[in-house]
């Protein structure tokens, strides 16, 4: 089962996404965006960014 992207209304009225692997596993969560068009450009740039994103150590 593929993964999926959530979009959502939080506490204070942000909108926010959630990434959840295929078993339903929350592996990451956006922060808080004023509009529902400027949380799906953050889906779109996790979609065009993270396949190709370095792996690096933090200090």
């Amino acid at each position: 089962m593929a993964g999926k992207f959530e979009l959502y209304t939080d506490k204070s009225g942000e909108y926010r996404f959630r990434l959840k692997a295929g078993n339903g596993e929350v592996v990451a969560i956006s922060e808080g965006y004023s509009s529902k068009s400027a949380a799906l450009n953050g889906i779109d740039s996790v979609r065009r960014n993270a396949a190709d994103a370095e792996v690096v150590e933090a200090d």
